[in-house]
């Protein structure tokens, strides 16, 4: 079985509460159980975790790869828009990644529409919700 990760930035944890009107009702818990279910039927292992802090997910990707995590998937909320640091870690982990956003950022505010660690992924997926995970795990089957 392959083993993903499934790394969340700032606010992530907020899901179901912070601004449902773009994001939805549905919790950080009930993405994961989504996730966790599919991410069975593909035959992969998830590993969840979720962080306001940029060097602990720093610290977090290089962990991760260090004990041989096959692929990422991503949403670094805010930090995807600015964070090189992340990015490097990414790139330097040398796994497949896809990055997902819950929101369609290029509708959003401009500051939005530029991801700055979708460069080291395999793939950026955004606008499609939950179901975008799906997706993502999709992807990573495919490879």
């Amino acid at each position: 079985m392959k083993r993903i990760a499934i790394l969340h930035g700032p606010n992530l944890d907020r899901l179901g509460k912070r601004q449902p009107e773009i994001y939805g009702s549905a919790t950080l818990k009930d993405l994961e159980q989504l996730i966790r279910t599919e991410a069975k039927k593909l035959g992969f292992t998830p590993t969840f975790f979720q962080s306001a802090h940029e060097g602990v997910l720093v610290d977090k990707i290089h962990a991760l790869t260090d004990r041989g995590i096959d692929a990422f998937i991503v949403n670094f909320g805010a930090y995807s828009h600015t964070s090189i640091a992340l990015r490097d870690a990414l790139a330097a982990a040398d796994k497949p990644a896809i990055e997902v956003h819950i929101s369609d950022i290029k509708k959003r505010e401009k500051f939005r529409h530029t991801s700055m660690t979708a460069g080291a992924c395999r793939a950026m997926i955004c606008g499609q919700g939950f179901p975008g995970y799906i997706e993502a795990l999709q992807r990573l089957k495919s490879l």
